[in-house]
């Protein structure tokens, strides 16, 4: 089969401007995601590998919510405080620590807290041997998860992101993690915002200082490394959809603040939201070969609203993208395309189509048309 691009829609046809607002950033990573469709509106090296640093908290996280999901592990379950991670990850360690007492027991709901707002290394240790017996161990899940995720350039060799030069990731996957997170676990995600934790009577702040810019970000997390530099990953629901950002290899905090802050702003403001099609508006058709009809309308999920570069209108076309022929039966419902907006060539929106119908198979003779329809078309390769 083929990818066929069908033109929806030409939105304008006069002269054409800027695809988007130009967008700088001094972070030497960073990428900018639309959370629900996986757009990509800004990226800069975002498939280079780089060190995570504590980000790589969120892969442990993931793996936490997914045995916690699949009834392995519960919140109120109580993880005993190893001297490896109390050594490894508390207090005398200089990293980011929750300050666990050595053969304590700590809830897994406060050690998922921990490792979130506080960042904490001895928070991640503890859950990794809590699950898996070792870090070794755990890390062979994160992989099989990431793998799973489709994190197809990272690898992870332990749940904090300590330094080891056999881990890394990419700016795209961290967005990819971050989405997926977002999207399977939205129950948990409360937990990414609160604004700081006590434990054994020491209080801290979460370590996201845009959580508390009132800027909309309410999550996802910070790292730092001597070698790394200073990163973060990003999410806000400003301006009517959510967006996550990540921006890494910069030189203070002050600096990660602040260039995540510009990008996460520019992108929830640089963009205006148009209504493009009505709840059940027919986008476009899709061919059916030998299905009882020729072809199904496409429609989106509720209305289908567009975010465009501000002053961007007149330069807009539009694309739907299907792997087709479709083969009968295709459900009312099924995702079987995606309408992808451009402006001057450049793709600004990608937002998901779904059949209109139920269309099953036909008969012998449907199939015959169709056959040499597709034939004579050269759909069929």
């Amino acid at each position: 089969m083929k990818i066929w691009q069908v033109l929806a829609t030409v939105l304008a046809l006069t002269s054409p401007v800027m695809a988007q607002a130009q967008f700088e950033t001094q972070a030497k990573f960073a990428i900018l995601m639309d959370e629900e469709s996986g757009t990509v509106i800004f990226q800069k090296d975002a498939d280079l590998p780089m060190e995570p640093a504590s980000m790589a908290k969120l892969m442990t996280i993931a793996v936490v919510f997914h045995e916690i999901r699949d009834g392995r592990v519960s919140m109120g379950d109580e993880f005993f405080v190893s001297e490896h991670a109390w050594r490894t990850g508390g207090a005398s360690s200089g990293g980011s620590t929750m300050f666990a007492e050595l053969n304590s027991k700590i809830s897994v709901e406060n050690l998922v807290r921990s490792v979130i707002i506080q960042s904490g290394n001895d928070a991640a240790i503890i859950l990794a041997e809590g699950i898996a017996g070792s870090e070794g161990s755990f890390a062979a899940m994160m992989n099989e998860l990431a793998e799973e995720i489709g994190l197809t350039d990272s690898h992870f060799t332990n749940p904090t992101g300590l330094p080891d030069p056999d881990m890394h990731v990419t700016a795209r996957d961290l967005a990819d993690l971050g989405r997926y997170l977002i999207g399977e676990f939205p129950d948990y995600y409360h937990y990414f915002s609160e604004p700081e934790m006590e434990w054994n009577g020491i209080k801290q702040p979460n370590r996201n200082s845009l959580v508390e810019m009132g800027i909309g970000v309410d999550g996802l997390k910070t790292g730092h490394t001597e070698s790394a530099g200073y990163g973060s990953v990003i999410s806000t629901n400003e301006g009517g959809r959510r967006l996550i950002a990540v921006v890494h290899g910069l030189a203070s905090m002050s600096q990660r603040t602040e260039e995540g802050r510009k990008l996460i702003t520019w992108g929830a403001r640089a963009f205006e939201r148009v209504a493009a099609y009505a709840d059940g508006a027919v986008v476009a058709h899709a061919n059916v070969y030998g299905g009882v009809e020729g072809s199904v309308g496409l429609v989106g999920k509720g209305e289908v609203s567009l975010y465009l570069p501000r002053g961007s209108r007149k330069c807009l076309s539009a694309q739907v993208i299907y792997t087709g022929p479709l083969m009968p039966p295709v459900m009312q419902g099924d995702q079987v395309a995606e309408l992808r907006v451009f402006c001057d060539d450049q793709l600004v929106q990608a937002a998901p189509l779904y059949a209109a119908q139920t269309v099953v198979e036909g008969d012998i003779t449907r199939k015959a048309s169709d056959a040499l329809k597709q034939l004579a078309l050269g759909w069929i390769p």
